[in-house]
């Protein structure tokens, strides 16, 4: 017999859920792309030095090079000649020479340290030493940085702009970077429309499929919002005819159980295999993952609330795996309650909450007193989500939590 206080068996934990779906889904396969369009992209294999940086052993100052030996207190070198950047001197620093150098200078042979220009004074071709040198100081030795054959970027990292200046060092003009990937988006239901668009009698607009959208292009993928399939198990059928191509379909709308939610029905008959349906979560319980032929299928609820938390949890994951990143669940923090929270059911709960600095520096989330899944507005306001376990119980204002921080999404 089931437990009453229990999820029924069709009703998954939210990690079993992304569990499954991770363990689905593979990268996309990989391209080449020239340098200066790599940043932001994954990479799917290692960025290995071409040469060593510095090739040689290079001044990092404006000065003189010399031996450390003859560079004592008051010394007096004679200047032998100049080796500016890009021009290395050709002969060997002897007894009692220095030759000037600049910074990025190749110290020339025979030399052991650098008396830096501050600390010397040249009359003509003699300089005389004001502060005594010390072997090894001020120079930049070969290979300090990285050497030929060093991975200097690694496989499955997301390319920063510190990045792409490092591939460039290594003499790197073209990267090898997995495919963005291709993710359609499809919202249902004979109620909305399109922004701008003709609104329906008793309609509204549609915002899942833009915010879906935007929250893809933020995560690397490439997103396509198809057209508004009607509340005919004919039209969301129809859908299977557009996702060649596809690395996954995300749906929006039509997955629960009223008489017009027909998405896996629509599907089924086409081919889907469902995984899972139903999680024991809120906002967000009527999802459902599965297989449409070789394309993933991850059908959200369609209040636009609801979406955006099971995207976060579920799509964001998803889009790191499928772009060749470690993938894993959203990062959690700990927060301080700003407001009291009442005891929890037998789903997990995901309250939105704004951020705030407490003036003992700790971070205080407080909830929105109304957690309506179809008030976007809140959910544009809030900061972070946070977390309550199934049947966790009633806390009071200062208590810890842990959360969810939604501006660290980027989100």
């Amino acid at each position: 017999m089931t437990d009453a206080a229990s999820p029924p068996p069709s009703m998954i934990s939210v990690e079993d859920a992304r569990a499954r779906i991770l363990a689905a889904l593979t990268p996309t396969s990989t391209e080449i792309v020239a340098l200066s369009e790599a940043w932001s992209r994954v990479t799917a294999a290692p960025v290995t030095a071409r040469l060593t940086q510095p090739p040689a052993d290079l001044s990092a100052m404006d000065g003189y090079a010399l031996r450390a030996a003859d560079a004592t207190l008051g010394a007096a070198l004679t200047v032998i000649g100049a080796a500016p950047a890009g021009h290395p001197f050709g002969g060997t620093i002897g007894p009692g020479q220095s030759v000037r150098l600049f910074t990025g200078s190749v110290v020339p042979a025979g030399a052991d340290a650098i008396v830096i220009q501050e600390d010397a004074t040249r009359d003509g071709e003699i300089v005389r030493i004001n502060e005594a040198a010390v072997a090894g100081r001020h120079i930049r030795r070969a290979g300090q940085d990285f050497a030929a054959g060093d991975t200097v970027v690694a496989a499955g990292r997301r390319i920063s702009a510190r990045d792409i200046g490092l591939a460039a060092a290594a003499n790197h003009p073209w990267i090898t970077v997995h495919r963005r990937p291709r993710i359609g988006i499809l919202a249902t239901g004979d109620e909305i429309a399109m922004p701008g668009e003709p609104i329906p009698a008793g309609g509204i607009v549609s915002s899942n499929s833009h915010a879906l959208a935007a929250m893809v292009r933020a995560a690397g993928g490439d997103p396509t919002i198809l057209p508004i399939a009607q509340d005919t198990t004919e039209a969301v059928a129809a859908v299977a005819d557009a996702i060649a191509g596809l690395d996954m379909l995300v749906t929006t709308g039509g997955a629960s159980v009223g008489d017009h939610d027909l998405v896996m029905s629509g599907l089924q008959s086409r081919g889907l295999v469902l995984n899972f349906w139903q999680i024991a979560m809120r906002p967000g319980k009527p999802l459902l993952f599965g297989r449409l032929g070789a394309v993933p299928v991850l059908g959200l609820p369609g209040n636009p609330v609801s979406a955006m938390v099971c995207a976060v949890l579920f799509l964001g994951p998803a889009l790191a795996r499928l772009s060749g990143l470690p993938a894993a669940a959203p990062p959690i923090t700990t927060a301080i309650l700003g407001g009291a929270v009442r005891q929890n059911d037998r789903r997990a709960d995901h309250l939105r909450a704004t951020i705030s600095i407490a003036e003992d520096g700790r971070v205080v989330a407080t909830p929105f007193t109304v957690q309506d899944s179809a008030m976007l507005r809140r959910l544009a306001q809030a900061d972070a989500l946070i977390l309550r376990p199934p049947h966790a119980p009633a806390l009071q204002s200062g208590a810890e939590v842990p959360v969810i921080r939604l501006d660290s999404l980027g989100l």
